[in-house]
């Protein structure tokens, strides 16, 4: 990780540059790798987390690695959700030190929480932000599930009480928000606190998750997609933020038992599937009308979209759901360098297909790999039951 000088950017490696020079040559030619079984895929993505949770000190999770200096420092955001894969991958594959390693991410989230419950991105400054508050509100309640420390509860209730908190007048999260404006893909907040009302149930949690809820099925179009959920307004939202809506409606209508959010998240997944070509590519960017608005790949939601569907499949049995779920992931796959010779990248997955695609160009962010291991979770689960 390169440091910076108290006035100036910091230093690129060479090697990145290299590294990242060569990538963008070989995936505009339209190279692709070579398909492996799901294990092998699913091992190289999570050793790639390890690396990610070993460079920042094993307290969070490194952002990922980047053509800006490599290795950067720990997400908070991620960081929150991504010890829950590590919790879920111990169990799945019988591998104890990745707990070890989730709880070592819960104490350092601990240690980063602002005294009011919230979260803060540091890049942004010290005020709290909605969506990481909700995202770190996961590992927190998961971790207090694991382990039964009540320093876990604790933060996660500070963490639900100050999402209540700032909620507007109508219940909606517009504050502490980029831009200061509201996001569909807040429903995943709303998730968020629906699974804090689990371990502490408080009518508080689901006044507000419903709230939230209920706003974004209102910004949902005829065409299954939604308004307002893009993280800049008037620009396409990416896959990934349509499938942080569609997660968040599906999980919390599970949760709640309400077939309105289910409905709501079936469209619009549906709408999604529609879009898929053959070879698995779904466009990175879908506008509010149903129209591609790339010709890229966004990987992260392309995995987020596999999970999507391998719930969906899991609930329902239709083998169109379980078919979509596994090309979705074999595209990503296809693109997956599990033998990669610099360790940022070896069975890394980037944000874009190509690299140089316009979500999170030009590096492998730590989110991408971490659904990417669920999805794989989930599908290695169906050979297993088979």
């Amino acid at each position: 990780m390169t440091s910076a000088t108290t006035h100036a950017t910091p230093a690129v490696h060479t090697w990145p540059i290299a590294t990242f020079g060569r990538l963008c040559v070989s995936d505009a030619l339209g190279n692709t790798q070579p398909l492996k079984p799901l294990d092998d895929h699913l091992d190289a993505a999570l050793a790639w987390l390890e690396r990610a949770h070993d460079q920042a000190l094993r307290g969070g999770v490194s952002y990922g690695y980047s053509l800006r200096g490599g290795w950067l420092p720990p997400y908070r955001e991620t960081s929150g959700y991504i010890l829950t894969t590590f919790y879920r991958a111990a169990d799945a594959l019988a591998r104890p030190q990745l707990a070890q390693r989730a709880e070592q991410v819960a104490r350092w989230l601990v240690s980063v929480q602002n005294e009011d419950g919230s979260f803060a991105n540091p890049k942004y400054g010290s005020d709290g932000i909605v969506f990481d508050t909700g995202q770190d509100l996961f590992g927190l309640v998961t971790a207090w599930e694991r382990t039964r420390d009540p320093v876990f509860l604790q933060a996660a209730q500070r963490a639900g009480a100050w999402l209540v908190k700032v909620a507007d007048e109508f219940g909606i999260w517009t504050r502490f928000e980029h831009k200061n404006t509201p996001h569909v893909y807040n429903t995943r907040t709303a998730w968020a606190l629906l699974r804090l009302n689990e371990v502490d149930p408080q009518p508080q949690w689901v006044r507000v998750a419903r709230t939230n809820l209920d706003w974004a099925v209102a910004c949902q179009r005829d065409s299954g997609f939604f308004d307002h959920n893009a993280f800049v307004e008037g620009d396409a939202p990416y896959t990934h933020n349509i499938s942080y809506a569609i997660c968040g409606l599906q999980e919390s209508g599970w949760l709640l038992g309400d077939d309105r959010y289910l409905a709501s998240a079936r469209r619009c997944s549906e709408a999604a599937r529609t879009l898929m070509r053959s070879d698995g590519l779904i466009p990175g960017q879908i506008d509010p009308q149903g129209t591609p608005a790339a010709s890229y790949s966004c990987l992260t939601g392309q995995c987020q979209l596999a999970i999507v569907w391998a719930k969906q499949f899991a609930q329902t049995g239709e083998a169109e759901l379980q078919a979509a779920a596994q090309r979705s992931l074999r595209f990503v796959m296809s693109h997956q360098r599990c033998g990669d010779g610099n360790p940022g990248v070896r069975g890394a997955i980037a944000g874009s297909f190509p690299v140089y695609g316009r979500y999170a160009p030009l590096s492998y962010p730590n989110w991408a790999s971490k659904f990417f291991v669920d999805a794989a979770l989930l599908q290695r689960a169906w050979s297993r039951s088979a």
